[in-house]
């Protein structure tokens, strides 16, 4: 992250106050950087959640109670910290849920609530041939899944009637969103693209949920079924909040501002381009998903207007050449474009255990962060 303009530095040029609690996991968690002045994260990428070590005001704590609970308690008090000042805030809540630990580790009558769920939307599919490994207790990591997802809806709530009490709802952008999708059995996996090796995109791993809400401003109760990727929502959020910003030239992305705000005819032709696993690369369309491995494959290719469960690989289909090649090279072409040599994990030996090490010829084998073996149940 060093030396990379993050968007909560241009939020802070710009006059906000920025703030963060929950999972960093982009580098140096002691260290407080891109321009948050209020800090509060996980000292790792795993935790677990009853009395997890967290860094306050630089310091190793452990926080007693919940997980989920603490990090929005924390969020609360920035937000009453903040209600009446002249300068706008932002505030990030990064929850480490719904992430394993699953058993043993949530609100008992939460999980108990879960115990006559049939779970029709997870459905156990034969072990997927590259799977790293096949759990047991299935039911019971259900249980603790479902019910890591609502507690965390619970906390959500929580912040939200904060907000309606300090009188901060109307003027307040909220954007919930995740990092990445997951499989609980679906393709026969149990994870998300590290739950194969190599690595999977199936849509199942890599979709996320997206919600933007800003009452009077954005339009409600509205689906919006626009292909966008992670690289539009910087310029997103900062054309909604910062009127005279322009997105940097030499930038992937691009603002969904007037799509987000319900101007009709103001949706993009957007290919995403998806990179999460070093030498494993995607582009994916509306139409068709090409992944390719570098060096040696295997490849694969997606009809996902008929196929949208992903079942039939056309990649070695010789009438579908052509889409391959015109796939390929819009692939590496956005990756030429953008990528930078130094940085590049292409040739990364990524294995699904995560990356603990800083990806390219920079990196020089020094670790992104040093896991505590404590505090770290993977």
């Amino acid at each position: 992250m060093a030396g990379q303009t993050a968007y909560t530095d241009i939020l802070a040029a710009n006059g906000y106050t920025c703030g963060i609690s929950g999972k960093w996991h982009l580098g140096n968690s002691a260290k407080l950087q891109k321009s948050f002045s209020h800090w509060f994260v996980m000292p790792g990428a795993a935790s677990r959640y009853y009395d997890a070590t967290m860094i306050r005001d630089g310091e190793l704590v452990v926080e007693p109670g919940y997980l989920t609970d603490r990090i929005t308690d924390d969020a609360i008090c920035f937000l009453e910290q903040h209600a009446r000042q002249p300068s706008p805030f932002y505030l990030s809540v990064h929850y480490f849920a719904p992430h394993n630990p699953w058993i043993n580790n949530h609100p008992q009558d939460i999980v108990d609530s879960y115990d006559d769920c049939p779970f029709d939307t997870c459905p156990q599919e034969q072990p997927h041939p590259w799977s790293v490994g096949h759990p047991e207790e299935i039911k019971e990591r259900l249980k603790g899944y479902f019910a890591a997802v609502t507690a965390m809806d619970m906390n959500v709530g929580r912040i939200l009637d904060k907000l309606e009490e300090l009188e901060l709802r109307d003027t307040t952008l909220i954007c919930f969103l995740s990092d990445n999708g997951f499989n609980c059995g679906q393709h026969g996996i149990w994870g998300k693209g590290n739950g194969t090796f190599p690595q999977n995109m199936y849509d199942t791993s890599i979709k996320v949920p997206f919600i933007m809400s800003h009452p009077g401003a954005i339009p409600e109760n509205t689906i919006c079924d626009a292909l966008l990727s992670g690289y539009d929502f910087m310029p997103t959020l900062l054309d909604y909040v910062i009127p005279q910003y322009e997105h940097a030239p030499g930038l992937p992305g691009s603002s969904f501002k007037p799509l987000l705000c319900g101007q009709e005819g103001t949706e993009k032709e957007h290919v995403v381009v998806f990179d999460e696993y070093g030498p494993v690369r995607m582009i994916r369309s509306k139409q068709w998903k090409y992944i390719h491995r570098y060096p040696y494959g295997p490849h694969e290719l997606y009809h996902l207007s008929d196929d949208p469960g992903e079942r039939v690989n056309l990649g070695d289909h010789p009438e579908h050449h052509g889409t391959i090649v015109q796939m390929k090279d819009k692939l590496e072409s956005f990756f030429i474009e953008y990528a930078y040599p130094r940085k590049n994990g292409i040739h990364e030996p990524v294995t699904g255990e995560g990356q603990l090490h800083l990806s390219g010829p920079d990196s020089r084998g020094v670790m992104n962060f040093q896991p505590r073996k404590e505090n770290n149940p993977h």
